[in-house]
């Protein structure tokens, strides 16, 4: 009752004082405008060399507002990955380069499979964190979740990562409830001539890179890329090896375009292909127990964006985009072919002085077709569609001195009809050198074909009888609802050092369960079994809480040290008389407390030496402990264009665990094996 009551009070306070002030008369003295003669590369991407902290807060960032805007300056919990991080750290996945940012958490469950979550609710099938390539969402709408297996670029071609810890759906909608990834590649003008990588190791067996950049004319550019990878299996149970050995083959182009000043227009495509293993057990309707068993997943996919923006002398800006997006998986437990398209539009201008407008809708259609297994099955075929318009207003309250912003989005789904979702933030910069926000937001978590949909069957017990689960998806299963509020600092000079702070508290009501019916005797398929029944619904509901930090520091001129810290807790309970039997495994899949510290030394002779320790909490799901892990780099550039690099991953442990395993589809999980492997990147 008291959560409840700070809620309305919270939204009908804040929504008070935002009427208020858009009333208010235009202030006089506007904030300095800057005119636009061409469409900025913030966005399509701009070198990026490597940034302290302060200097980090200048960088201008897109997916919090939806324009760019100083980090410094933005009312959320934003981090960013640069170009720079990624090179130093030596990682060789996007999944890994993830583990910078505080508040997410990221846990190898094998050797091609992750389960990556924002303040919460971690699990391989991570439903409340939404993940974009270019504005691209790359979010699975069969089972709700990113497959981070093939989501992949030449990762030389990434110009930043934008993590948004916290919700996000007044921009990017429905399933942006705890987090935004949005991974942004180079304008093809700053990847001109050639680039070559390749090397290979102990757990990287073999990986190799190329790309070229061309012009097509005085305002077009142009580039085209391909990678493979082969990696090795893990550390299976039972001192095995797991089988879950991955390779795979990718290719892409990006096209960019000014036919004229202020338009800009961007095209591009992926295309992959490859294999995942993986060892699990399989239900056995001969016997009714489950056997242990090596598969291997196909998976397959392709995409295609356009995107154009306009930018008028007056500062609006306009921006089109349209995707097409299809993946195939031939899984352990399922297959599955998706077709997405997607249609957006967004607006930015100013009204007076005092107010910037965002505002756009779209349209996404999406056809997924579903091959059933004796294990899994949905209906084969099934069409979606989702609409949305949204607004945001800016209102400068004082200039360079207190904002606040206000917005909503209205999305009608196939499964919940309309969902609406309110958002106001507030940024004060009482000094030069500090910033403090605070927001409040609704974002749902819509349903996907398999809350209505699945059947899943799965073993239970080997005893006397044998029993099995057999779990349904329901008709009536609604929507997800997330109150979230947020408090945030930032302190960020002009000497080397910065430091970043953000406080979140979050309400969860209809969460998803598993509710139990009354177990029964069946004997087709013989032998004698029992039957336990189980379905999904929305009888959970619950509370998640935390302190993110992150702070940067140029000790010397030659080192840079960064590090950050997490600490996460987790409540939830039944509500309307629900029996879920697994309440509680939500809290104990993510870490209590997660902390690093990287450092960077330039050292002479055109030598890198990367140091970064991880520390992850125990998780009480299975009792996976606690883990301590060291990644080094030495890295060497006999001439400007070649480099060589000598990387060791997790150097502490021969090996060790990250994460549970995942009892829906009976995946066993492995053990995260010390690496080492070289890399040569050459560059014309």
């Amino acid at each position: 009752m008291a959560a409840q009551g700070m809620v309305r009070f919270g939204w009908n306070g804040m929504v008070g004082v935002a009427l208020l002030f858009a009333l208010l008369p235009a202030n006089a003295a506007a904030a300095t405008e800057r005119a636009e003669d061409r469409v900025q590369l913030a966005y399509l991407g701009s070198e990026l060399p490597e940034l302290t902290l302060p200097e980090l807060m200048d960088l201008e960032v897109t997916s919090a507002t939806g324009k760019e805007q100083k980090l410094s300056e933005t009312a959320a919990a934003i981090f960013v990955i640069t170009r720079e991080d990624i090179r130093r750290s030596g990682v060789t996945s996007i999944p890994e380069a993830l583990r910078m940012v505080p508040g997410l958490t990221v846990a190898r469950i094998d050797a091609n499979k992750w389960a990556i979550s924002s303040r919460s609710f971690n699990s391989r099938y991570a439903n409340k964190l939404l993940v974009l390539m270019d504005g691209r969402s790359v979010f699975n709408t069969i089972f709700p979740s990113t497959f981070w297996d093939v989501q992949d670029t030449l990762l030389e071609d990434i110009d930043r990562i934008e993590v948004i810890r916290g919700p996000g759906a007044t921009l990017w909608g429905a399933n942006a409830v705890n987090g935004v990834i949005n991974i942004i590649t180079r304008d093809a003008r700053l990847t001109q001539g050639a680039l070559v990588t390749a090397g290979g190791g102990s757990e990287e067996r073999l990986f190799g890179g190329l790309r070229y950049g061309g012009q097509l004319g005085p305002e077009a550019f142009w580039r085209g890329y391909a990678k493979y990878f082969q990696r090795d299996d893990s550390h299976g149970i039972a001192g095995r090896n797991a089988a879950d050995d991955w390779d795979a083959i990718r290719g892409g182009f990006r096209l960019d375009w000014l036919p004229k000043a202020g338009e800009s227009l961007t095209v591009q495509g992926d295309a992959y292909t490859g294999s995942a293993g993986v060892t699990g057990t399989r239900f056995d309707p001969s016997s009714a127990l489950p056997r242990v068993v090596e598969d291997e997943a196909q998976i397959a996919g392709a995409n295609l964006l356009s995107r154009w923006e306009h930018v008028a002398p007056q500062g609006e800006k306009t921006s089109l985009q349209l995707y097409y997006d299809w993946s195939r998986r031939q899984d352990f437990s399922f297959d599955e072919d998706r077709h997405a398209v997607d249609l957006s539009l967004q607006n930015r201008l100013k009204l007076g002085r005092r107010h910037e407008f965002v505002w756009g809708g779209g349209y996404n259609y999406t056809l997924s077709e579903f091959e059933s297994t004796p294990t899994v099955s949905l209906r084969s075929r099934r069409t979606e569609h989702l609409y949305n318009l949204f607004i945001q207003d800016e209102i400068t309250l004082f200039p360079d001195r207190l904002i606040l912003t206000v917005g909503a989005r209205l999305e009608h789904n196939s499964y919940t009809d309309y969902e609406f979702q309110p958002n106001v933030r507030l940024l004060g910069m009482p000094g030069e050198y500090h910033s403090l926000w605070g927001a409040m937001s609704r974002v749902a978590r819509t349903p996907s074909r398999f809350d209505r949909e699945i059947r899943v069957l799965s073993p239970f017990s080997a005893g006397e009888p044998p029993a099995v689960v057999i779990l349904s998806g329901s008709r009536d299963f609604d929507a997800e609802e997330v109150t979230a509020f947020e408090l945030g600092y930032r302190y960020h000079p002009d000497v080397p050092l910065g430091f970043d702070a953000a406080l979140f508290y979050n309400i969860y009501d209809r969460l998803r369960s598993f509710e139990l019916g009354a177990p029964f005797p069946e004997t087709s398929p013989p032998p004698l079994h029992t039957v336990q029944p189980a379905t999904l619904d929305n009888r959970l509901e619950g509370e998640a809480y935390g302190l993110e930090l992150a702070a940067e520091w140029q000790a010397l001129k030659q080192l840079k040290l960064s590090a950050a810290y997490t600490w996460l807790q987790i409540s939830i309970r039944h509500r309307d008389r629900g029996n879920d039997p697994f309440a509680r495994i939500e809290e104990e899949k993510s870490p209590s407390h997660q902390g690093s510290l990287r450092a960077g030394i330039d050292l002479p002779a055109h030598l890198e030496l990367d140091l970064w320790l991880r520390y992850v909490d125990r998780l009480r799901r299975d009792d996976i402990p606690s883990y301590l892990e060291l990644d080094t780099r030495l890295g060497w550039k006999p001439r400007p264009n070649l480099e060589v690099a000598l990387v060791g991953q997790n150097l502490l442990d021969s090996h060790h665990p990250e994460f549970p395993r995942e009892t829906l589809f009976n995946v066993l999980p492995t053990e995260v094996q010390r690496g080492v492997y070289v890399k040569l990147t050459w560059r014309n």
